[in-house]
């Protein structure tokens, strides 16, 4: 599958220059965030949307759902849902889960248990997930391990520890941190064979993301899935979910519907 993103590829021969540029981005969507967080703390409110039968199946036919990282909320997600809203008139709901979660498992059943309330709520047999950082991890484990590839059609990964990350070795008190190391028991179960898993996978990652440890860990290598991964130059790990060239990105795969990819794909900003 095909993917353009205008995102400029930055082939500059002083590293630190382009680590500058990003670094810096980091701390403005940082500061703008941390004024937008206390918006996003309180659920969202749900809303019926009521089926038109006689009306062809699309894409946009099909709820999006927006995942969260660790200690975040909802309001990460404000620029990337007004871009989706380009798409036409779709649903489009933001999950929060709770702060205190410590355990991958666990907040995957719960999410498990939101995709059928809104499937239910929608009228619609299937949804589409996006998820930030752990909220990507939290989604492919009930898609993979919770049998969810039958509700999820296509679940996209912005900057997702799928192999473990070994960021911040202090941070291992807190146990979902430690599911998101390597060699976790969460991670070990992500590469058991899942054969029959029919969920389309579309991995983005940076080569800038400093909390990707190494930066390859976002991208999804497992031989049952269809996946594709998508390398996005320039920018970090919070400017994924944010910049509007991965938002682009991120509705073109959702309008695609259907991987034009093999089992395994790749595609570069350009």
């Amino acid at each position: 599958m095909p993917l353009s993103l205008p995102l400029p590829r930055l082939h500059c021969p002083r590293l630190p220059a382009a680590l500058l540029r990003a670094t810096a981005l980091e701390l403005a969507i940082l500061a703008g965030h941390l004024l937008l967080y206390p918006t996003g703390l309180t659920p969202e409110r749900r809303r019926r949307v009521h089926a038109v039968p006689s009306l062809p199946r699309t894409g946009a036919d099909v709820p999006t759902v927006l995942l969260h990282g660790f200690v975040d909320n909802r309001s990460v997600f404000v620029l990337l849902r007004r871009a989706l809203a380009r798409r036409g008139p779709h649903h489009v709901e933001c999950l929060n889960y709770s702060p205190l979660t410590c355990d991958i498992r666990a907040a995957a059943d719960l999410l498990g248990r939101h995709i059928e309330e809104i499937c239910e709520r929608t009228g619609r047999p299937e949804v589409d997930i996006v998820g930030h950082s752990l909220g990507g991890l939290i989604a492919r484990y009930y898609v993979q391990r919770l049998g969810g590839d039958r509700r999820v059609r296509t679940l996209v990964t912005l900057g997702t520890p799928h192999s473990g990350t070994t960021v911040a070795p202090l941070a291992s008190a807190h146990p979902i941190v430690r599911q998101m190391r390597p060699g976790s028991s969460v991670i070990e179960e992500l590469r058991l064979p899942a054969p029959d898993c029919r969920t389309r996978f579309v991995s983005f990652w940076s080569d800038l993301d400093r909390i990707m440890v190494p930066v390859e860990t976002a991208r999804i290598d497992h031989p049952d899935l269809l996946a594709q991964n998508v390398q996005v130059s320039g920018i970090g790990h919070l400017a994924l979910p944010v910049h509007p060239a991965v938002a682009d990105g991120v509705r073109e795969v959702l309008e695609s519907g259907v991987s034009e990819a093999g089992p395994t794909g790749a595609a570069s900003v350009a």
